[in-house]
């Protein structure tokens, strides 16, 4: 019997031991060679829709293909289709390096490939998740206690959160009752300023909010919430007979970096009762750094809040970070557990079931590739490689206003600059904005950067945005150039 089962040990259906230790060599050191390559490729990728489809079979294979002809395909048919978030002349969104750890993480998170649903079906999984996010929230200067799951985006967090929000006015009884064809359930409001993301607006759709369920709170001159005005909607609202239940504050918005008051606005949930989820899926990693640890002012009074390590701390997509002060709330929003996944363990923090804090039953083991990129870098590194991306922002600030033909359109707080080409005596919009949008696709079409645009008073704006873990000073040199030289090409 013991034969028998080291026989099948040895063989047991999948890719021999020996062949896959192969195959992993060789795929190891084409990442490598990719990583250290990666500036030679066009940053965004040039083909046209169709190009990958049409180069492969419309069928899959009946039998094995050799490694060699799978990795021929990834370097003739897939790299050219691929923009390369990997590159620091990446510039655009926001930035999302996978660190070589990171990598290295998901590729041990794939061979585990544990499902941690319950704290029996992934013990090591689940307490590595809330260890490794009680560090991040040390590491960003939150105050105990919170609690802390890993979703795949901020989209998904803050999704959770506004059900949490919504599931905190329990005298509706949304969660047995549901919300349609209810005459006794008053309309329901929350509130995100003009620049707030849109998966704040996603998330009312999805939970019966309606779009109309979600206002906007106008912004002053650095596009940050306007407190007075979140105030006076509040009263209208509650005057109107509709019910106001969560503000959502932005700690790092998309186009602009900007941070909400977050002490003010938290001071109206307070007197108003409504649940204050900040959205720093951006900003939040700037904490890190204890000179911009203002970035989360005011955020330790949250009920929720959300920190993607997936854009600015190097850890690979997807890794949301979901914290709140009231997890009873948020489990109270979600947890079902049918018999086949009723266990003796999950009734405490110490053990607890992750599935009963979202919509996923699936969940893999995140917490290890952020778990190995906090070990590889330390905080002083992570600390160290942020600062330097805010310098890079400040100094192309810096260098758009001296020039003559470009001027910014917002402040740069963190490490993101919105500026436009705007030559002496060129003062129609429409002009401006079309000159500006050929700057960009100029850039982008040479190949060496990739930049984005976005939308600030009606006026189009070029956003450059550093964060990638190989940049340099010499690609902050570069984009300047290449700005200047892209308006002479089209200007």
């Amino acid at each position: 019997m013991t034969g028998d089962i080291e026989a099948g040990a040895r063989h047991p259906g999948d890719m021999d031991p020996e062949a896959y230790r192969h195959a992993a060599r060789r795929v190891a050191d084409w990442t490598a060679d990719y990583l250290r390559d990666v500036e030679r490729f066009p940053v965004l990728s040039l083909a046209v829709p169709g190009s990958v489809r049409g180069g492969l079979p419309a069928s899959p294979p009946q039998h094995t293909e050799p490694l060699d002809a799978i990795l021929t395909d990834i370097e003739q048919l897939l790299i050219p289709a691929t923009t390369h978030w990997q590159s620091p002349g990446f510039m655009a969104y926001f930035a999302s390096t996978g660190s070589a750890p990171g990598i290295l993480g998901e590729t041990l998170a794939a061979a585990f490939n544990v499902n941690a649903m319950l704290w029996r079906t992934a013990p090591a999984a689940t307490e590595l998740e809330q260890v490794t996010l009680d560090w991040l929230r040390q590491m960003v200067g939150l105050p105990e206690p919170l609690f802390g799951v890993i979703n795949d985006t901020a989209s998904s967090s803050t999704l959770y959160a506004l059900a949490a929000a919504r599931e905190a006015q329990s005298d509706l009884r949304i969660r047995e009752l549901g919300m349609a064809g209810r005459p006794d359930l008053p309309r329901m409001r929350y509130y995100a300023s003009d620049e707030a993301h849109s998966s704040v607006e996603k998330a009312g759709i999805v939970l019966g909010i309606g779009r109309d369920g979600l206002r906007r709170i106008p912004v002053d001159e650095r596009f940050r919430m306007d407190p007075v005005a979140l105030r006076q909607a509040i009263h209208e609202d509650v005057a109107a007979g509709i019910r106001p239940f969560a503000v959502v504050a932005t700690a790092g918005t998309t186009s602009t970096t900007s941070v909400d008051p977050i002490p003010a606005i938290a001071a109206l949930c307070e007197q108003h009762g409504l649940w204050l989820h900040v959205d720093a899926a951006y900003g939040g990693a700037a904490a890190i750094a204890p000179e911009l640890r203002w970035v989360l002012d005011g955020a330790e009074r949250a009920d929720s809040i959300v920190v993607n390590p997936h854009k600015w701390l190097f850890t690979p997509i997807d890794c949301s970070v979901l914290w709140t002060r009231r997890p009873e709330v948020l489990r109270a929003a979600f947890s079902i557990v049918p018999e086949y996944l009723t266990t003796t363990e999950g009734s405490d923090q110490d053990a607890p079931n992750l599935m009963d804090y979202g919509t996923s039953l699936g969940r893999r083991m995140r917490a290890l590739k952020l778990w190995m990129v906090i070990r590889h870098f330390g905080t002083d590194a992570l600390a160290q490689r942020i600062r330097e991306h805010c310098e890079y922002a400040s100094t192309l600030a810096r260098w758009v206003s001296t020039e003559h033909d470009f001027e910014l359109l917002a402040p740069a707080p963190l490490s993101v600059v919105c500026l436009r080409a705007h030559p002496p005596g060129l003062d129609d919009p429409g002009t401006l904005n079309a000159l500006n949008q050929r700057i960009v696709e100029r850039i982008n079409a040479a190949g060496q950067f990739f930049v984005s645009h976005t939308k600030l008073r009606g006026d189009y704006a070029i956003r450059v945005a550093f964060g990638n873990l190989r940049q340099e000073q010499r690609h902050v040199r570069g984009i300047m150039s290449a700005l200047r030289g892209a308006i002479d090409d089209v200007g």
